[in-house]
């Protein structure tokens, strides 16, 4: 699937646009997350630091696909990027990745605990679990490689003592999916304070998963 924005202001403020519904949202807080999305052979990625409301179309910095220098003259990148990197480099069908930290993700990150199938909205990232990346240093080569891992068969990871990574073949997908992720993670944690969650069974995962494969947010541009 091709890329529903073009590489300029469109894209650029679309973005931006996703920045701030994310922190409306409640699943972001300041500038702690970041989001890219491909663009041709670059990906576009937000810069380090700077507050989402001061953001224009052109402090988005576009960074080569194959791993070589970014143009100069421009911004300096989120200290993420690597692992934004490594994911569409790995993932040909991923056009958009967004990084936050939920507090209820983040609460289980900080745990190491995956989200089990206790919620049929599990089979939204791609199977019966929602996995935890190992921890690593942020902006490491090491935890892109483990990002990367977890993701291998999942379309969100949460991260070891940090936070959580959704994907998608479009931006709004991937920003209805850390949504999603959040809620999940909100009334796993929840269950766990009133008894034992139920577990859904591999079975019935699996009709949930094949039921999903157009579920979901539809982007209609």
């Amino acid at each position: 699937m091709k890329p529903p924005y073009r590489d300029g202001t469109e894209l650029r403020q679309a973005m931006i646009d996703a920045c701030l519904e994310m922190n409306e949202a409640g699943v972001n807080q300041g500038t702690s997350g970041n989001i890219s999305v491909r663009a041709g052979d670059h990906m576009l990625i937000t810069p380090s630091g700077i507050p989402y409301g001061k953001l224009a179309p052109e402090d988005l910095v576009l960074m080569p696909l194959d791993g070589s220098p970014a143009p100069e003259g421009q911004l300096k990148p989120s200290t993420e990027w690597p692992f934004h990197l490594a994911i569409l480099q790995a993932k040909p069908g991923v056009h958009a990745v967004i990084h936050s930290h939920p507090v209820f993700c983040s609460a289980l990150a900080m745990n190491r605990q995956a989200i089990p199938a206790c919620h049929y909205m599990v089979a939204a990232f791609g199977g019966r679990d929602v996995p935890v990346a190992e921890y690593a240093l942020f902006g490491s080569r090491t935890l892109s490689n483990k990002i990367v891992h977890a993701l291998q068969h999942r379309s969100a990871c949460l991260m070891a003592n940090h936070g959580a990574v959704t994907t998608g073949d479009s931006l709004p997908r991937a920003l209805w999916r850390m949504v999603e992720l959040e809620t999940l993670a909100k009334g796993y944690v929840t269950s766990l304070t009133i008894g034992t969650p139920h577990i859904l069974s591999e079975d019935e995962i699996a009709d949930v998963v094949t039921a999903f494969s157009d579920y979901g947010l539809k982007d209609s541009r």
